[in-house]
């Protein structure tokens, strides 16, 4: 059992980095904040903007849940809530890449 929380923990650990790799990366590139969003000018930009959400998704739903209320004070309700989903986000996204990965390497 113990092997099988480690995998699983290792799936959303490379989950997680691959979506903060790829948030500041599109951040660098695009030169515009990463967010959450579906609209686009074109339909290559709505598949864009959907491509880069699903894989920065884990990593700006973390950093959502972190941020402070009006008082200055972080809200306890919308960090768990944005760890919970990011977290769980990251492991499908881990599971993509680490899935892809032994899929070409094996």
């Amino acid at each position: 059992m113990f092997r099988e929380l480690l995998l699983a923990a290792l799936i959303m650990a490379v989950g997680l980095s691959i979506a903060g790799m790829g948030t500041y990366l599109y951040q660098w590139l695009v030169k515009t904040q990463a967010m959450l969003r579906y609209d686009g000018q074109t339909f290559a930009h709505t598949m864009g903007h959907l491509a880069m959400s699903f894989v920065c998704g884990p990593y700006i739903l973390l950093k959502m849940g972190w941020q402070q209320d009006q008082k200055g004070t972080l809200s306890v309700a919308s960090a768990l809530i944005g760890s919970f989903v990011g977290f769980g986000w990251a492991f499908v996204t881990g599971l993509l890449f680490v899935g892809s990965y032994f899929m070409i390497v094996v």
